[in-house]
């Protein structure tokens, strides 16, 4: 493909309408961008521990609040992405029927009445690819979460840096101050989730990835 995949992942306090963004990794051809909100708690080293876990070059920004955190998110899209040959990407991010990420911080930047930042940019999800061009079955049973099918398709890697086991760590993690663990975990998902986008670009066609424009219908 023509286009760089930047892929995408966020965490959160939970699944409600009210809960907040905590972390939002982009991974880019040179290393990954985190930003990661406090609560208004200071942490240290925090990046040095993530480059450290992952082996990978990263860039993490710490912010006092969510509003703070999707004010620098929607600062680096307008820095990084605009005009750029990009495609945005990530696993059940949003998909014709569902998915997670972008639904999430559409409500939250909309309560926050904050303007969407992913203007001119161009996303395709790649659950519904990996689902239908691929065969995760494992020991019989058919999985699409993002750690089985990067199990199956991806070198393995960036799983092992992981410190959780289920994605459902993120919460308490945030409550307890564990920040260094939430970004290195936000930041294997990151990488998982680029992975996937390569392998997909070697195995399927342009037409498969299914782009979309994230534009609103009026700009603010």
């Amino acid at each position: 493909m023509a286009l760089e995949q930047v892929a995408f992942d966020i965490e959160t306090t939970g699944f409600d309408a009210n809960d907040e963004v905590t972390v939002i990794g982009f991974g880019l051809s040179m290393g990954v961008r985190v930003m990661v909100q406090t609560g208004g708690r200071s942490p240290s080293d925090v990046e040095a521990v993530v480059e450290a876990a992952t082996k990978t070059l990263v860039n993490v920004s710490i912010h006092p609040s969510e509003r703070a955190v999707l004010a620098a998110v929607a600062d680096f899209v307008e820095r990084r992405l605009h005009d750029e040959d990009i495609l945005l990407v990530a696993y059940n991010g949003e998909r014709w029927n569902g998915g997670f990420d972008l639904p999430f911080l559409r409500t939250r930047y909309a309560q926050l009445d904050i303007a969407w930042p992913f203007e001119d940019v161009p996303y395709a999800d790649l659950l519904p690819l990996v689902s239908d061009r691929f065969n995760t079955t494992v020991d019989g049973e058919e999985y699409g979460d993002l750690a089985t099918a990067y199990a199956v398709l991806g070198d393995g890697t960036h799983g092992d840096h992981d410190p959780f086991d289920e994605s459902a760590e993120a919460v308490t993690a945030f409550e307890d101050g564990r920040f260094a663990d939430l970004a290195v975990h936000n930041v294997a998902d990151v990488l998982r989730t680029r992975e996937l986008g390569q392998v997909a670009e070697r195995y399927c066609a342009k037409s498969e990835f299914q782009i979309k424009s994230l534009t609103p219908t009026r700009s603010t």
